[in-house]
């Protein structure tokens, strides 16, 4: 089974750079404390980590 992982924006887009702005909507986020489920895999690994100042991540078994 794949793990999956749980991430929560935790602070907000505005006035962040465009790219930042453009990976959050990327990975599902539409509203601010809006959590998202995703397979764990390096291109989703990748967007959180340059979100990271943004959003809380958790794994889910």
């Amino acid at each position: 089974m794949a793990k999956k992982l749980s991430v929560t924006q935790v602070r907000s887009g505005v006035g962040k750079k465009f790219k930042h702005r453009r990976t959050l909507e990327a990975l599902g986020f539409k509203k601010h404390q809006q959590t998202v489920i995703h397979d764990d895999n390096p291109a989703i690994r990748g967007m959180v980590r340059q979100v990271a100042h943004l959003v809380r991540v958790e794994e889910l078994s």
